[in-house]
């Protein structure tokens, strides 16, 4: 494996599958064999997961709940997510560990540095729930943060595409994909990776960013592998 540490970012529509809402159950379990495999190997493996599948977030023209009381809300729904796919891969038999940047004693444990890398060395998957546990900050702010807490050597974001295009490919069929990037080009061209916090962040550390297509099976460990199945941002 050309990586032993890794965080898979993933969004919380990923887990939507077919339906229009909630959590489908065959894309969990596909998505926890495919962690599972990594786990096999050897790699030491973190999640975030974002929980637009339940809760989308608050426009500010809505105007019937405050900005920051929304956000908590969206952090609530990524715990959701985090129990749910906690439980998927338990049953795969992956040993996992919860860590919440809210206390929630009954369902997690706190988010401590130390506590995550320990886990992480004993072969355990480390899923980061509730965000930063600030308001103002995305899921991605979050799997940026928690990566170069943890050290790990790459972040891998998962999304429904196969890397990162000169335009969207699902409206201009003329966008061509990138097999490697800068961090700078990415702000030069505007390039929507993700949000320009966690970018940031991830080009302040020297965090690598793999974007990759979760949904085509093997492709995660191939990632881990060091193959070229994305585009690399470094």
């Amino acid at each position: 494996m050309k990586f032993k540490r890794v965080l898979l970012k993933l969004s919380g529509e990923s887990l939507l599958g077919d339906k229009q809402f909630g959590i489908d159950h065959h894309k969990l379990s596909k998505y926890s064999k495919e962690i599972k495999e990594l786990t096999v190997a050897g790699v030491e493996v973190a999640i975030v997961i974002g929980g637009g599948n339940i809760f989308r977030g608050i426009q500010e023209e809505d105007g019937a709940i405050d900005r920051v009381q929304g956000d908590y809300m969206g952090m609530l729904a990524t715990m959701i997510n985090s129990m749910a796919l906690q439980s998927s891969l338990e049953a795969c038999g992956v040993k996992t560990r919860l860590l919440s940047a809210i206390k929630m004693e009954q369902i997690a444990e706190p988010f401590i540095k130390r506590r995550a890398t320990r886990h992480l060395e004993k072969g355990r998957v480390v899923i980061f729930g509730a965000g930063t546990g600030n308001p103002y900050f995305t899921t991605d702010t979050a799997a940026a943060l928690r990566a170069s807490e943890i050290g790990a050597e790459i972040m891998l974001k998962g999304t429904r595409v196969d890397g990162i295009y000169t335009a969207d490919p699902e409206k201009d069929p003329t966008a061509t994909k990138y097999d490697k990037v800068s961090y700078q080009e990415c702000i030069d061209k505007g390039l929507n990776i993700m949000d320009m916090t966690a970018f940031a962040l991830c080009k302040e550390n020297g965090l690598p960013i793999m974007v990759f297509d979760m949904d085509s099976g093997g492709n995660l460990i191939k990632v881990v592998k060091g193959e070229n199945v994305g585009t690399l941002v470094k």
